[in-house]
């Protein structure tokens, strides 16, 4: 009697695609993708902080009508998601940002274009709108060479992008032990074609050299000025974590902010974004669009950031973890996954709409005393 085959592995959640990822990834872009700075504290946490807020359900609520809606860029998205402008997706899958923009425009959700992108933004954008209506922001740091800056903007801008994201919380990169053991680089054959450097370039130098060559540590709030003198586009400031920052942004015009601290990428012992949230959607009081990233990894999770004062929430990892299991069809699985999870959690707790979503419907677990109300 023949042995059957084995059955196909099922996805059915976040952490699914995360081990099977794990599973196929080579070890140093596996590292590279998930590790963290240092102790990887941050990493950790910016996950498990949701873990301390409960969901209050509602009961015997007409839900049959539920919208997961939002407007964003002057459109509606279908659920208050997007995707992250992560890096370097390339070594997840050939198509890389090709696959992920045509998962998020089939989808109904925007996309952010990395610097670091494999594939330019004409490309990216092109290959989105091919298959439905779909935003673009482009990601920016601040460099050493303007004329390089300027291009990247002029470039996005003509390529249909909606907003600048400027990386404020890179002036160097931060410690990354695990590339540093691997003496990690991309794999021979990719480029980085918004930073005009070919395959040959990058891998003249390490990881962190090459990006220390390009990047301006001596970057201010001076940026978003020169920024909307050059540029029509919407200017986002990407790495807040305080209030502070957050009256900063409002005071220079900012169109909106995102709560992150880069994935734990860069400082460790950071607030995991969930925690930092709260104090800076406060300070916001409404003058400025507030969303975050960092360590959403279920429906639960968005619902948990938009009763906290998100607007929409972004995901990285997961998308990689997406294009490394099937591609585009990974990355449309991954959303498919989240908006599901998203729709029933909105359902169970008695929302109908977006807007209802509020901290009445939260609690917070307290080591010494009862589940505290918000």
């Amino acid at each position: 009697m023949e042995t059957p085959p084995p059955l196909a592995e099922k996805i059915l959640s976040i952490s699914d695609l995360e081990r099977s990822a794990s599973k196929t990834l080579p070890a140093a872009t596996k590292d590279f993708y998930n590790s963290g700075a240092t102790g990887q504290v941050t990493v950790r946490e910016n996950s498990s902080a949701f873990q301390k807020y409960r969901l209050l359900p509602r009961v015997l609520k007409d839900v049959s009508g539920i919208n997961t809606k939002i407007s964003l860029f002057d459109r509606e998205i279908e659920f208050p998601l997007s995707v992250s402008p992560a890096g370097i997706q390339a070594m997840a899958h050939p198509q890389g940002e090709l696959a992920t923009s045509r998962a998020c425009a089939r989808m109904g959700v925007n996309m952010g274009v990395s610097s670091f992108a494999n594939h330019s933004v004409e490309q990216i954008t092109a290959a989105g709108t091919e298959v439905g209506p779909i935003d673009h922001v482009m990601q920016l740091y601040t460099m050493t060479d303007r004329d390089k800056q300027v291009r990247i903007i002029r470039r996005a801008e003509a390529a249909g992008c909606k907003a600048i994201f400027l990386t404020a919380d890179s002036p160097v990169l931060g410690v990354r032990y695990n590339e540093w053991r691997n003496g990690f680089q991309p794999p021979d054959g990719i480029s980085y074609p918004m930073l005009e450097r070919s395959s040959e370039d990058i891998r003249k130098q390490s990881h962190d050299d090459g990006f220390s060559s390009l990047n301006s540590d001596s970057h201010s709030w001076a940026e978003v000025p020169w920024l909307r003198s050059i540029t029509k586009m919407q200017i986002w400031i990407k790495g807040v974590l305080t209030p502070e920052d957050v009256e900063t942004a409002i005071e220079y015009g900012c169109d909106g902010v995102i709560i992150s601290n880069h994935g734990g990428r860069q400082l460790d012992e950071t607030p995991a974004t969930i925690d930092a949230l709260p104090a800076c959607a406060k300070a916001a009081r409404g003058r400025i669009r507030i969303h975050i990233d960092g360590g959403i990894r279920t429906g639960s999770d968005i619902f948990k950031a938009l009763a906290l004062g998100a607007e929409c929430c972004w995901v990285g990892r997961p998308m990689l973890w997406g294009l490394a299991y099937d591609g585009e069809a990974g990355v449309q699985l991954m959303l498919e996954i989240l908006k599901q999870d998203f729709k029933r959690c909105m359902q169970l707790t008695g929302c109908k709409s977006v807007s209802e979503i509020s901290t009445a419907s939260l609690g917070l677990v307290c080591t010494n005393g009862p589940l505290a109300r918000l």
